[in-house]
C-alpha cells in the first residue's frame, strides 16, 4: 500500500504543505502513521479524504462543517442540512456579487455620460444611486399615466373619425392638458439636481426643467448655488425635497 509524505499530499491535491497540516491539527485530516523520527504518512485513504476535503473548501463550506461531516455520528441529513445551508450562503453572496456588478456598471454608465468627471462625481452619482429605487419608481407611474392617456386620445380620436361624434375628443383634450400638466408638478416637485461644479443638490423653477434639455438621467440646468449652467444628475428627492 503506498504511502505519502505530506509533501507528496500536498503536491497531488495542489494545496500547500500548512494546509495539510492545518487539517492534522483541526483534527480533519490525522495522518495513518507517524515515523519514528515524528514524520507524518498519509495513506491512499488519506489522500482520497484530502481531495474530498479540498472540494468542499473550493465550494467555501466552513472547516467545522467538514469536521462534522467526517464525524462518524453525521447522518444522511445532517449532511444535507450542512449542505443545504452553504447553498443558500453561496446564493446569498452570489446576489450580493451581482448587486456590487450592477452598481459598477452604473456607476461607469453615469460618469461616461458627465464626460469630464472628478471624485467629487463619483459622490454625486452614490447620492443618486442611494434614490435610484424610488426615482425609477415614480417615473413607472408616470409611464402608466401616459399610457392611459393615449388610450383615451387614440379611442376618443377614433370614435369622432368612425362616428362623427367629435366632443369626446375634445373633452379628453382638456383633460390631457390637465393631468400633462399635473405630471409634469408631480415630477418636478419631487426630482432634485446635483450641480457637477459645486455639488450642490438643488430643485429648479419646474418651468425651466420643464424646458431644459435633458437625457433620462441628466437635465440642463442652472446651478442656485454657483451659477453653472449645464448638464446636472437627476436625483430622486421626495415631497420636501433639500436643498444644500
Amino acid at each position: 500500500m503506498s504511502k505519502f509524505t505530506t509533501g507528496e499530499m500536498a503536491k497531488l491535491c495542489g494545496v500547500t504543505v500548512r494546509t495539510v497540516q492545518y487539517y492534522d491539527t483541526r483534527n480533519i485530516l490525522v495522518p495513518s502513521e507517524l515515523t519514528e523520527g515524528g514524520r507524518r504518512l498519509y495513506s491512499e485513504e488519506d489522500l482520497q479524504k484530502l481531495k474530498i476535503i479540498c472540494f468542499l473548501r473550493n465550494i467555501d463550506l466552513p472547516i467545522d462543517s467538514i469536521a462534522e461531516l467526517f464525524k462518524e455520528s453525521s447522518s444522511q441529513e445532517i449532511i444535507n442540512l450542512l449542505l443545504e445551508q452553504q447553498q443558500k450562503a453561496l446564493k446569498k453572496a452570489v446576489c450580493e456579487c451581482q448587486t456590487k456588478l450592477e452598481m459598477l456598471e452604473s456607476l461607469k454608465k453615469e460618469l461616461k455620460a458627465i464626460g469630464h468627471f472628478s471624485v467629487e462625481s463619483i459622490g454625486d452619482i452614490a447620492y443618486k444611486m442611494e434614490n435610484q429605487r424610488k426615482l425609477r419608481k415614480m417615473k413607472i407611474k408616470m409611464v402608466s399615466v401616459g399610457i392611459v392617456m393615449d388610450i383615451i386620445e387614440v379611442v376618443t380620436l377614433v370614435l369622432w373619425i368612425t362616428k362623427g361624434i367629435w366632443w369626446p375628443f375634445a373633452f379628453s383634450m382638456g383633460v390631457i392638458a390637465a393631468l400633462a400638466i399635473w405630471v409634469s408638478a408631480y415630477y418636478f416637485k419631487r426630482v432634485e439636481y446635483i450641480c457637477p461644479q459645486c455639488h450642490t443638490v438643488f430643485r429648479p423653477d419646474v418651468k425651466e426643467a420643464f424646458l431644459a434639455k435633458h437625457t433620462p438621467n441628466l437635465r440642463k440646468l442652472t446651478c442656485r448655488n454657483c451659477k453653472h449652467h449645464g448638464f446636472c444628475i437627476e436625483t430622486y428627492g421626495g415631497v420636501a425635497g433639500s436643498e444644500q
